[in-house]
């Protein structure tokens, strides 16, 4: 693995009461453009894995859909939302936090995802991996390289080893290898 390439891995901060996943993108393409992808459904289509229904306006409640998963539909909430700079929701249980910030020509990302359960960070650090990694094929539109499903395996053993085995306690719900296979 290269520097390079290191760091676009999560790092797992455990400080704050509950575990949060934090990551830094640097991207090619203005704030403008990359909220755009954040927020209109043809885009978000591309790298997301629900749906996002509801107004982007603080305090609306939102729901999300599974596109490939027979998993029920989530409830949610909008809790910021400045365009072009920073979109946090409730995704059901996780806070999910999206700040852009101008860098050159391009955009500096950082994403959180906040939850309540530790044995999941290693899944959903390589899930949140491989859905960044999609954003930015979406941005290029490149098609992605390989199927994110893919890209989970390759990347879950890399966040297990960083993370630790108590947080990798959780694996993808059975659906999940339904669509992709098994996770191992």
């Amino acid at each position: 693995m290269t520097q390079e390439h290191d760091s676009e891995y999560g790092e797992l901060d455990r400080s704050q009461g509950r575990p949060t996943l934090r990551f830094t993108r640097r991207l090619a393409h203005p704030p403008e453009k990359v909220w755009r992808a954040l927020t209109e459904p043809e885009h978000l289509a591309a790298w997301f894995p629900t749906t996002i229904d509801g107004e982007l306006v603080a305090g609306a409640k939102l729901s999300f859909s599974f596109r490939d998963l027979d998993i029920p539909a989530m409830d949610g909430e909008m809790l910021a939302c400045d365009p072009p700079s920073l979109l946090e929701l409730n995704w059901s249980d996780e806070r999910l936090r999206f700040e852009l910030t101008p860098d050159g020509d391009g955009t500096l990302l950082r994403f959180t995802a906040s939850f309540d359960e530790l044995g999941k960070a290693a899944r959903d650090g390589a899930g949140w991996h491989a859905c960044l990694d999609l954003l930015a094929c979406d941005l290029t539109g490149q098609p992605a390289p390989r199927d994110p499903g893919q890209r989970w395996r390759q990347v879950h053993a890399v966040y297990v080893q960083r993370f630790g085995p108590e947080a990798a306690t959780i694996g993808p719900p059975p659906e999940w290898e339904d669509v992709h296979g098994p996770a191992e």
